[in-house]
């Protein structure tokens, strides 16, 4: 990514584009256990969102990567995002849509809920 560019957002298919590109970026999914039971990308760290301030530091190696935050919709991911970009991290997109878009945009085997 270009250092003066910044992408606050990502469709699924534009994510499963880069991922299928080989530039995955690093995935954090902020829903709470009890849904990641029922769906879930290959995400590569799981922070339910009410425990992200005082978690956000375990993402520190990640402050210079894309990072792409996701939820079921969307909205809760939208907001955690803006969180993590105030404490420092470059390049924080959300995931457009969450795991309902991705259902139904890449992967309609996935679960819904």
């Amino acid at each position: 990514m270009d250092a003066k560019t910044t992408i606050l957002e990502i469709t699924p298919k534009q994510l499963k584009e880069r991922m299928d590109a080989g530039n995955k970026p690093f995935l954090l999914d902020i829903r709470e256990a009890r849904e990641l039971a029922i769906c879930a990308l290959p995400y590569d760290s799981h922070i339910p969102m009410n425990q992200l301030p005082d978690r956000f530091q375990e993402l520190a190696d990640q402050k210079d990567r894309d990072l792409v935050v996701y939820c079921r919709s969307g909205g809760r991911s939208a907001g955690c995002a803006d969180f993590l970009r105030a404490q420092g991290f470059k390049s924080v997109i959300n995931l457009v849509g969450g795991t309902l878009a991705w259902a139904d945009e890449v992967d309609p085997s996935m679960a819904k809920y």
